[in-house]
């Protein structure tokens, strides 16, 4: 994604219901503030702090987040359009009813992502490690997956439409495998999967004699 020329953020913080357009937000640290329902079009966050930043029901569209980290970041009912996340180091993010559209999340590890009941539409993960991702109840239409480790994933009550699964570095799903339908698997990982599939279905795998 290529950014306009950007200002350089100089104001005290966020603050609820805020407007930024064309804003460089460099080393900031957002620790606990509040920028609910703000707005943010052709913004670069280049390796802000989100520790428990509140961005709920916030609007992101042709922003660019460069190696962000933080803990319980809150993004729920957020809106996500023409975005990149790049070696993001998150934890805990909450985007549960949050829309992704066009998004690619490139690098890093983010652990415990709540996508619960989110909608995500031409979305690409790339090169990065998904560890214990909820997706219940969570759409997923035209989403890849490409040199990643998807890792204790929940789909329980997901619902998944052209959802690319074969450029997976590992896939391993916790919960939920029946909501593969709708996915495309390599066969080297759909025999890696039988167990649980014969698991969920009651079906009892013994040799001979056993």
């Amino acid at each position: 994604m290529r950014l306009p020329e950007l200002w350089t953020y100089e104001g005290a913080g966020l603050e609820p219901e805020g407007d930024h357009e064309g804003v460089g937000f460099r080393g900031a640290d957002f620790t606990g503030q509040d920028g609910t329902t703000s707005r943010f079009i052709d913004c670069l966050f280049d390796q802000c702090v989100l520790d428990d930043t509140g961005l709920g029901r916030a609007r992101f569209a042709d922003c660019v987040l460069q190696a962000p980290r933080g803990v319980g970041t809150g993004l729920a009912g957020a809106s996500l359009r023409d975005v990149e996340i790049r070696d993001a180091r998150l934890g805990g993010t909450q985007l549960h009813g949050a829309v992704l559209e066009r998004v690619l999340v490139r690098g890093g590890k983010i652990d415990y992502l709540n996508l619960r009941s989110a909608v995500l539409k031409d979305v690409t993960f790339e090169g990065c490690v998904l560890a214990e991702a909820d997706f219940g109840g969570a759409t997923l239409e035209r989403v890849a997956f490409r040199d990643c480790v998807l890792r204790r994933a929940d789909l329980t009550g997901a619902r998944l439409t052209d959802v690319d699964l074969r450029e997976l570095a590992e896939l391993d799903v916790a919960a939920g495998i029946e909501r593969l339908a709708g996915a495309v698997v390599t066969p080297a990982q759909l025999l890696d999967l039988a167990p649980a599939f014969a698991a969920h279905i009651g079906l009892r795998v013994a040799a001979p004699g056993e």
